[in-house]
């Protein structure tokens, strides 16, 4: 899989015009949510390259990454006469640009598409290195393909119109990719990341630095055989926290992946080293801005049954990413059931 295309967009006009004329279509179709439809498409729809695009909308939120939506997707692209030639812009959060993408490559054996994403959750994550799919059987992500879009076009105007919530969201990838790369990157997170206004300069810096850091990993090991397993951090106690969440009160992935972080560094902590320092610095700075998920004992056999689906597991054991130190990354780290209900205990106290 070649290495994915990322465009950092000063002009989004010029860009996406660009980016369309380069991929030879018959016919041109924009998937949308509810919520990108009426935020994000009037942005877009009145630009020359875009006057004969086709819309598809689906219901917004991640509980509707489902089967029923990309049956949907594909019957709409079927009823408006999309070929194997034809030409998808995803225009939306990772939910739109995750199944958005699965459509387009499956559709006729697989058509070429466009990401736009529109959350920073999108931007630094989601719609980046190549994974497509959707949630199936209570599970995230269940079903899917890597399958690289044309290009990635990121432009931050589309991030004034997110909530403080959904900034939050993103940034817990970021503070991620902080933590799997260097000190000074996780120290400028921790100490001044969410002052920034997202349309400032500074923050269009640490936004791209962040992109660069999955880029680096992903181009390095595009379908998850090694290195790539890094950007797991956080991902599969978080994946739990998320699907549990889908059968009582749905939470951001972002949320998700911060009260993952909580759970993955005590591990850190006691099976590979992690400075306790560390740790808790970022885990005061996840509790005063995340909150926390309010979990009981009587949860945990439920959430250690969602972490034996995890994809990243051989035979049946739970395996983590865990860290040695900030930017000392231990993939394929396995540990036993009592060491990750010692991890809820403290995820629960803290």
């Amino acid at each position: 899989m070649e290495q994915q295309k990322v465009i950092f967009s000063e002009n989004l006009r010029q860009t996406l015009e660009q980016a369309v004329s380069e991929s030879a279509h018959d016919r041109l179709l924009v998937l949308v949510d509810e919520t990108t439809r009426d935020c994000c498409l009037p942005v877009v729809r009145d630009y020359d390259c875009m006057k004969e695009a086709q819309v598809i909308t689906i219901q917004a939120t991640d509980t509707h990454k489902t089967l029923e939506s990309l049956a949907h997707v594909w019957s709409e692209m079927q009823r408006m006469g999309a070929t194997r030639h034809s030409l998808m812009i995803n225009l939306g959060g990772g939910m739109v640009t995750d199944l958005g993408g699965f459509a387009a490559s499956t559709f006729k054996r697989g058509i070429s598409f466009i990401n736009i994403p529109t959350t920073l959750l999108s931007m630094v994550d989601a719609s980046v290195g190549g994974k497509t799919g959707i949630n199936f059987g209570g599970l995230k992500n269940e079903i899917g393909v890597f399958n690289n879009a044309h290009c990635v076009i990121l432009d931050t105007t589309f991030l004034r119109t997110l909530d403080q919530e959904n900034i939050l969201s993103g940034y817990a990838e970021m503070i991620k990719h902080g933590l799997i790369s260097d000190e000074k990157t996780w120290a400028e997170l921790m100490n001044q990341g969410l002052e920034l206004r997202v349309e400032s300069i500074e923050f269009a810096a640490a936004l791209e630095k962040s992109v660069a850091v999955k880029q680096r990993i992903v181009t390095e090991d595009p379908t998850e055989k090694g290195i790539r397993k890094a950007l797991n951090l956080g991902h599969t106690a978080g994946h739990a926290f998320e699907s549990y969440a889908l059968e009582h009160r749905p939470i951001l992935h972002g949320y998700a992946v911060a009260y993952g972080l909580v759970v993955e560094l005590y591990l850190s902590c006691i099976k590979t080293g992690f400075p306790q320092d560390k740790m808790r610095q970022t885990i005061n700075f996840i509790k005063e801005h995340y909150g926390r998920m309010t979990i009981t004992c009587d949860d945990y056999p439920q959430l250690v049954e969602l972490m034996h689906h995890d994809k990243k597991n051989v035979g049946n054991d739970i395996n983590f990413t865990l860290l040695g130190g900030i930017g000392d990354i231990r993939i394929n780290q396995t540990v036993t059931e009592e060491d990750i209900k010692e991890a809820l205990d403290f995820y629960r106290e803290y």
